[in-house]
């Protein structure tokens, strides 16, 4: 069974400084509540991220792989109430291109986890070396059972083992691309309850060794910002989304509201896209003043691709954009600015974008063809331990559905890049829940120009 911690003081941080010697020897690990995870990575700087059961002293000490003498401490931080135990540290003395381990601190006694603790800082290839290969996971929708709360009937949530299929295959950085944990009736009109509710999710034991061993990153849909099919009427959006940044260690937030960002990995570059703040609702008819990025947003993501060099532009984001089926809460419903998106980034002459999304707990890669520029892909990963849903015949039967891409199982998706600068590839795998593949296709560079 699983333990909370109590929702005051605020984390103080301190200088880095060798921590000493315990007053008590109380075992630390029995302090740890979920975590560690590694989030962020860039030439320069690596965010961690921990979580408590209590108040307490966090720190990560971090070497170089092969190098035991070049060990480092992050600064050091007291997790609180007010921020659900929560810490975040950063390694601030990385260089490019290494591989580390590290160790956990608490209260100054090192955490005996069994299961490795690694890190790694991106490499400087530019005008030197073709960019290097990288792996990197995606999954949305994940549900842990809570029988206390949940609906009564069968449990919705299953196959916690994926965590450890997904670890398997050794991704160099995981992308959520939604649906990352489910608040409830229960949760959703208060602080206290969302932030127990991403506690909850976070605590699941499974998930530890794939957090504290890849690189993390995360979007969000409704179940992570609010109720089903929540949008910007939500009441508690500023409470959400103050959960999301506690419990995240993306690179940045582009703006005040929202969890919008973007990072690079080598030669690739991601959006993540929140379609959620500004989004009217789905009832709406739609029209020039229905929003689902909204003008800030959608105004962002359009020069961000314009002004972007990235071989592949992977736009991620909740909801199916792709797919034309005006069918649960696809794009396709809100038409006017779908359309307004395809004809801006051709219009733009963008070379390689492709939207990575999630939501529909089924898996399918979408294929639009366009009349004189290259075809865009949407691939939707779903669900990771959510209850799977199939799609409607109407939607398999589409000319953009790509045959032999549908999967109505738990599973999740690995993506690899490689190749030289000028003839980049792009291998899409997918797994079921124990680690076994069910398709793959491979998409070149240049055939999306």
């Amino acid at each position: 069974m699983m333990t909370l911690p109590l929702l005051a003081q605020n984390p103080a941080q301190t200088r880095r400084t060798t921590p000493p010697a315990p007053a008590a020897r109380t075992n630390p690990a029995t302090l740890l509540q979920a975590g560690p995870m590694v989030g962020a990575s860039d030439m320069r700087e690596v965010k961690l991220w921990v979580q408590t059961k209590s108040p307490a002293r966090v720190q990560i000490r971090y070497t170089e792989a092969g190098n035991p003498g070049s060990s480092q401490l992050t600064d050091e931080v007291k997790t609180g109430k007010e921020t659900a135990f929560t810490a975040h540290l950063l390694a601030d003395r990385v260089e490019p291109g290494k591989k580390y381990t590290y160790e956990l601190l608490i209260e100054g006694q090192k955490v005996s986890l069994p299961y490795p603790t690694t890190f790694q800082s991106q490499p400087l290839w530019q005008f030197r070396t073709d960019p290097p290969a990288f792996r990197f996971g995606v999954g949305s929708c994940t549900y842990v059972n809570e029988p206390d709360v949940d609906r009564p009937g069968r449990p919705y949530g299953a196959n916690y083992e994926i965590f450890g299929a997904i670890a398997g295959q050794k991704p160099d950085f995981m992308l959520w691309t939604g649906d990352n944990t489910y608040l409830r009736e229960v949760d959703w009109n208060s602080r206290t309850g969302v932030l127990r509710r991403y506690t909850h999710t976070r605590s699941v034991p499974e998930l530890q060794p794939l957090l504290a061993g890849t690189h993390h990153y995360a979007t969000w849909d409704d179940h992570d910002y609010g109720p089903n099919d929540a949008d910007r009427s939500y009441w508690l959006k500023p409470v959400t989304l103050e959960a999301f940044k506690l419990f995240w260690a993306n690179p940045n937030f582009v703006f005040n509201e929202g969890c919008t960002g973007t990072f690079m990995w080598n030669d690739c570059q991601f959006f993540l896209m929140d379609d959620r703040t500004f989004r009217a609702p789905n009832e709406m008819p739609d029209g020039p003043a229905k929003d689902y990025l909204g003008k800030q947003q959608f105004d962002w993501l359009i020069d961000a691709l314009s002004s972007s060099q990235a071989t592949f532009k992977f736009v991620v984001i909740g909801n199916q954009v792709v797919n034309p089926a005006k069918v649960a809460e696809n794009y396709s419903n809100y038409g006017h600015e779908r359309d307004r998106l395809f004809k801006a980034i051709a219009k733009a002459k963008v070379p390689g974008v492709l939207f990575l999304t999630g939501d529909r707990h089924h898996t399918i890669l979408h294929k639009l063809d366009r009349p004189g520029t290259y075809p865009l892909y949407d691939l939707t990963i779903s669900p990771l331990t959510s209850g799977p849903a199939k799609a409607t015949d109407d939607e398999l039967k589409l000319p953009t559905a790509q045959a032999g891409t549908y999967l109505s199982e738990r599973n999740f998706g690995v993506l690899s890049v490689s190749g030289p600068l000028r003839d980049r590839s792009l291998t899409i795998q997918v797994f079921d829940t124990k680690g076994t593949e069910k398709w793959s296709r491979t998409l070149k560079a240049s055939e999306l120009k």
